[in-house]
């Protein structure tokens, strides 16, 4: 049966009250004197009384001794222990809690044991090498991958970065140096080998650290070259088949119409054949000046003489007024750039009067902006409508995006697509101002 603690101590206190009362009365008959009875009473029940409060405390001095030792080991990091005392009372409802607080602390280190045990284990046995390095710089961690490139397999723990840094390749040293995601060539045992590295930076329990992350990519990136290589000749092989058959065939059909004699018609066959070589040639043309795209000769420039020119190449609304001061870059290229992007407005399907182009300057930046009331694009076409030679068109060459892209980077900027609401396509070209300004990130 449970008794509780305020019930046990109300029966002691009872107890006592009862015992003094029947002393103080013996004391008093025996005495005749209320005064010294009540003083009698008071001195002989002082023993019982403190007895009796050693002994209803003592419970919770044990208790309390018990909940010590138990937070000191968890303190510690063991969480293996448990109180073994068996009462009915509110202590023993604070003990059995407290146990259970113990099993639950135990089954979740056990958790985090088995997360942490899986974790290494993947990170250990992952390609890509891992070094996390604290703020004193010295190396806290590396995995096999790392160890293996950067030691010979030998342990980086606590080493200065900065000593393991100087015996690397000066691509890696810069590479790490510059303090951002980038790509770098190393030349490992007569071979040239890509690596791609990359950083962060986190907190740890409260203490700043580095992350680094290489992966190589000689690999991957021959995969995707061969890849590209073999789309390359799929489209120029399409192409010249579509121009190099009608030419074969419109040959023989004028070598028929000379030995009929029916020369009236050779102009027209003439004709057809010039076309078709004029737009074999503008196709490898084309190819030519993507392949060959020179360095951008920035120099100052007037918009409003470049929105002249493109005049001549497209209809558009320009939707505000040009910037008045001077935009900064290659005039030639950048002209190119805007008339691939509204001509891909053209070809999107768009009401003409629905294309738009916007010139603004503002923070150093340079944007240019060309909209449409087209089809838009899928995610599928959205994520590679910027790549070489990919086109959805039955005759595209998948160039120009991927030239204003060129061009876009050549200058420091970037280029990005995106879906109107509403329908339709949205281009932002963003450059830096000025030649010595910093790359634009998004």
């Amino acid at each position: 049966m449970r008794t509780s603690l305020e019930g046990k101590l109300a029966i002691l206190l009872m107890a006592v009250l009862a015992l003094s009362a029947a002393l103080g009365g013996w004391l008093t008959r025996a005495t005749d004197s209320f005064a010294l009875g009540v003083a009698s009473a008071v001195v002989v029940g002082a023993l019982p009384i403190w007895w009796i409060a050693r002994r209803a405390t003592a419970p919770f001095a044990q208790v309390l001794r018990a909940l010590r030792g138990m937070v000191a080991s968890y303190r510690d990091g063991d969480f293996g222990f448990s109180l073994a005392l068996g009462r009915r009372d509110e202590l023993g409802e604070l003990i059995q809690t407290h146990n259970e607080l113990g099993t639950a602390l135990r089954e979740q280190r056990q958790q985090l044991v088995q997360r942490e045990l899986l974790l290494d284990t993947v990170t250990q046995q992952s390609p890509i090498a891992l070094l996390l390095v604290d703020s004193h710089d010295r190396i806290v961690y590396s995995n096999l991958a790392a160890r293996r490139l950067l030691s010979s397999g030998s342990s980086l723990q606590g080493l200065e970065f900065e000593s393991v840094l100087a015996r690397c390749p000066a691509a890696f040293r810069e590479a790490v140096l510059a303090r951002e995601d980038n790509l770098f060539p190393v030349r490992v045992d007569g071979e040239d080998e890509t690596y791609h590295l990359s950083q962060r930076t986190l907190r740890l329990r409260g203490r700043t650290h580095r992350l680094y992350l290489l992966k190589r990519l000689t690999r991957e990136l021959s995969r995707q070259e061969v890849a590209v290589w073999k789309k390359l000749i799929r489209v120029l092989s399409h192409e010249l088949n579509n121009s190099l058959g009608p030419i074969s065939s419109l040959v023989n059909s004028g070598s028929e119409l000379v030995r009929r004699g029916k020369l009236e018609e050779l102009p027209s066959v003439l004709t057809t054949i010039g076309e078709r070589a004029t737009h074999l040639h503008d196709f490898i043309s084309g190819y030519a000046t993507f392949a060959r795209l020179p360095a951008p000769r920035a120099e100052s420039l007037q918009w409003s003489d470049v929105v002249q020119e493109l005049r001549g190449h497209a209809n558009f609304q320009l939707v505000h007024e040009l910037p008045p001061e001077p935009g900064w870059g290659d005039r030639a290229q950048l002209a190119q750039l805007m008339i691939n992007l509204l001509k891909n407005a053209q070809e999107s399907g768009s009401d003409p009067a629905a294309i738009s182009l916007a010139v603004s300057h503002a923070g150093g930046v340079q944007k240019i902006e060309v909209r449409d009331r087209g089809s838009g694009m899928s995610e599928t076409v959205l994520s590679q409508a910027l790549l070489p030679f990919y086109s959805t068109k039955r005759s595209g060459s998948g160039l120009g995006l991927a030239l204003a892209r060129e061009i876009a980077e050549a200058h420091g900027g970037q280029i990005r697509l995106a879906n109107r609401p509403g329908g339709g396509l949205e281009v932002c070209v963003m450059l830096p101002l000025r030649s010595g300004a910093a790359q634009v990130t998004a």
